[in-house]
């Protein structure tokens, strides 16, 4: 055999062990076809019989509103966002308010009611994308971002068709999702600082500009549609809907300065108990009104009414029954360890030194707070000023350093002492003067500073307060009234609670309190307060006259205040002074008596 025979029998042997190879390499990739085949019908199958195991509908489901009528005491909110959205020129939202009371169930029904406006730009094709801030969360190196969207460089993305020839691939996220629609972000205040800034430019530009480096403009091998995202953006016209259980001061200003701000107040207790009449009308159950009145006394929004008429109809239809008795809910009530909602109503009768105080402690939630002072005469020159229940120190953060300040509620009350001791002239150095706000939570800012004042002014003068009046403002060391945040919250929780008389400041006066069934007076001094809020011609018992004399320093013996009649202790009489609270405002300057 000569060496052509030998090099062809070489040639023939490496063929052989060639195609064996490649041979074996195709089988082997049938044999993974085949088995990613099966794995593939043994998923789809489990997949199918996981589809057809369905469970009932939730009864949070059955009471979600459909219509904009189902939402319960939402009147004003949605009015106020009908407009900014159903017009033919929609903004941008944020919705503020506590949970459960619609926000979300508003948001998802506005896209709706805006088709129907002929004038509206939103088609019929357009989307609602909701996307829930707490769990958007976003790589900074653009790896993951489900709110602006994200680009899968090579590097990252592994092996594919794009991925090996080095093509980076543009991902959109929600603000294109929702192009030609509404973007809504529930609580939005917990949306992270960059992708706030991220999102403002996006809502200037309405488009989305992407990043990478390893995008080449003049690479040819790169698809049309890709170097098209890359030079002129990703399309993003939509408009945000955003929610949020935190206060307007939370959110960053640069957001607020381009929303429109709507406020969804707290639910009454009259809505409460609609909201569970109607669930329970869902699940065809009956429910006594003494069972509605427990729920009303223990939620405080619509979710939680709904949880707890969903939980005593678990009860009863244990018992083979389809109504709901008062024992059923006390039960939920005592099982959840529920606490009842706080709730304060305005004494039956006028009292010294206490003073109905209106405050806001969430987003559009105002409340009824008790301000009460005790004065016990001391020596000359030894009074001393407790106050309790409010926050004496406040922190605040921001630009990389914490600055600590006296409590704006503390500082009020100093406050009221210089007006009260230089424009009133009460020698309050001759007192002991407890100052209380009750209810275990702290008080703070400056609005119960008017409260505060006509509630030591009662009780040195020993006059008491009108009990149907509350009141709302910050007080100067002038005496002047100053105004103050909340007022339409503040005037609705004292509707609720039964008050007839507001007072606040003259500068938050609106003309449509004239339309309130409440009696709003406006003010500018806190002389004024006061001839609003004393009773002049009450005598409650143990009533005395003042134990002052702004010219001699009182008579004070060791017998307390609220001594037994016939036991109480003898003051001289005074003539009346002229800094009373009758004097007009430019009588003659009173004595100004320091404060230690």
């Amino acid at each position: 055999m000569g060496f052509t025979g030998m090099l062809g029998l070489i040639q023939m042997f490496f063929a052989v062990i060639i195609g064996l190879y490649f041979f074996n390499l195709l089988r082997g990739q049938q044999t993974n076809r085949v088995a990613i085949d099966r794995e593939s019908r043994k998923e789809m199958e489990q997949l199918e019989r996981l589809r057809q195991i369905s469970l009932t509908e939730p009864l949070s489901e059955k009471t979600r509103p459909s219509t904009f009528k189902e939402i319960i005491g939402q009147e004003d909110g949605l009015k106020s966002l009908r407009a900014a959205i159903c017009g033919p020129n929609p903004q941008h939202v944020i919705l503020y308010g506590p949970p459960g009371i619609g926000k979300t169930a508003a948001a998802r029904l506005v896209l709706e009611e805006a088709k129907k406006n002929s004038l509206s730009p939103f088609g019929q094709e357009a989307k609602f994308v909701e996307l829930d801030a707490t769990t958007a969360r976003f790589d900074e190196r653009g790896i993951a971002d489900p709110l602006i969207g994200t680009v899968h460089d090579p590097i990252y993305q592994g092996a594919g068709p794009l991925g090996m020839a080095g093509i980076p691939q543009p991902k959109p996220g929600a603000v294109t999702k929702a192009h030609g629609g509404i973007l809504f972000i529930d609580e939005i205040g917990e949306l992270h600082p960059i992708q706030i800034n991220k999102l403002l430019k996006v809502l200037e530009d309405r488009k989305v500009f992407l990043e990478s480096s390893y995008y080449n403009s003049e690479d040819t091998n790169i698809p049309r549609h890709i170097h098209d995202i890359f030079q002129k953006g990703l399309p993003a016209d939509f408009r945000l809907i955003g929610a949020t259980t935190r206060m307007a001061n939370d959110l960053s200003p640069a957001i607020r300065s381009r929303c429109l701000e709507i406020y969804f107040r707290g639910l009454t207790p009259r809505e409460i108990g609609i909201i569970a009449e109607n669930a329970c009308r869902r699940i065809n159950f009956s429910i006594s009104p003494q069972a509605v009145e427990v729920v009303k006394k223990y939620a405080s929004n619509g979710r939680e009414a709904v949880n707890m008429i969903q939980m005593a109809a678990g009860i009863a239809q244990g018992e083979n029954r389809n109504y709901l008795g008062r024992e059923d809910i006390e039960w939920v009530a005592s099982s959840g360890q529920l606490s009842p909602r706080p709730e304060r109503k305005p004494p039956s009768e006028p009292q010294i030194g206490f003073v109905n105080g209106l405050a806001v402690y969430g987003p559009n939630m105002g409340t009824l707070i008790e301000v009460e002072v005790t004065t016990i005469p001391v020596n000359p020159g030894e009074g001393k000023v407790n106050i309790t229940g409010i926050v004496e120190e406040e922190e605040m953060g921001g630009g990389g350093h914490t600055v600590r300040r006296k409590g704006s509620a503390k500082g009020s009350a100093e406050n009221v002492i210089t007006v009260l001791s230089s424009y009133m002239g009460l020698n309050l150095r001759n007192y002991d003067i407890h100052l209380n706000f009750p209810g275990g939570v702290p008080v703070d800012g400056p609005s119960a500073g008017i409260a505060m004042a006509t509630a030591i002014y009662s009780s040195v003068v020993r006059q008491p307060v009108a009990p149907m009046v509350a009141m709302t403002g910050e007080i100067s060391v002038r005496g002047l009234v100053r105004p103050v945040g909340g007022i339409i919250a503040k005037i609705d929780a004292a509707a609720e609670a039964g008050i007839t008389k507001v007072i606040l400041p003259e500068h938050n006066w609106q003309q449509s309190f004239e339309r309130s069934r409440l009696k709003i007076v406006p003010v500018k001094h806190i002389a004024e307060v006061f001839a609003e809020a004393l009773v002049s011609d009450s005598k409650p018992p143990g009533y005395s006259k003042p134990l002052y004399s702004p010219q001699a320093e009182p008579v004070v013996d060791n017998k307390p205040l609220d001594s037994p009649p016939g036991k109480t202790p003898e003051h001289p009489e005074h003539p009346k002074h002229p800094d009373s609270p009758s004097r007009p405002l430019d009588s003659p300057k009173p004595v100004i008596v320091p404060w230690p």
